[in-house]
């Protein structure tokens, strides 16, 4: 299995709780997700608001025949700009974070030593209205190898399973 054919099979793993977008994402990638999540404490009666906390997922996904250096930096770029521009931070924002999931045929080593060095984070104001995190996960489909960030290791665990399923 290459790393086109593996892109559907990954999507519908999101389906069940991310609006996908396979038509129109963002150039330079395949395929977008986005997770919306809003929660509300209240103390009796729904006019005595506790807290307020909105967090937002914002996933891009790359499909590569080779993945090089240069490139991986390049698509890491574009997908935290992408990513942070949709952000509207405010007082009950709590977190929105910019993903990229990279499925690649071949990997080159110097790209897989780059992955966990790559990381992104932004503040708003202080951490008050919230903060932004980036998380990579770089997959090399035919074999299996895969890498990620410090905050992609949640993704690894997801995609450990898909792996030892062969996607």
């Amino acid at each position: 299995m290459n790393a086109s054919e593996a892109l559907p099979r990954l999507l519908n793993s999101y389906r069940a709780y991310y609006d996908v977008n396979q038509t129109d994402p963002a150039p330079p990638f395949a395929a977008e997700a986005v997770f919306h999540s809003h929660e509300e404490g209240f103390f009796l009666v729904k006019s005595a608001k506790l807290s307020e906390a909105e967090s937002h997922e914002y996933v891009f996904f790359a499909v590569e025949k080779t993945l090089s250096a240069e490139r991986l930096e390049e698509l890491a770029r574009i997908a935290w700009e992408t990513g942070t521009s949709r952000v509207r931070p405010h007082s009950s924002h709590q977190s929105s974070d910019v993903i990229l999931e990279i499925l690649a045929d071949t990997i080159e080593p110097e790209a897989l030593e780059r992955v966990p060095r790559l990381k992104f984070y932004r503040s708003y104001r202080f951490s008050l209205h919230g903060w932004s995190h980036f998380r990579l996960f770089a997959l090399e489909v035919p074999s299996g190898r895969t890498a990620c960030n410090r905050q992609g290791r949640r993704l690894k665990r997801v995609f450990q399973g898909m792996i030892e399923k062969k996607l």
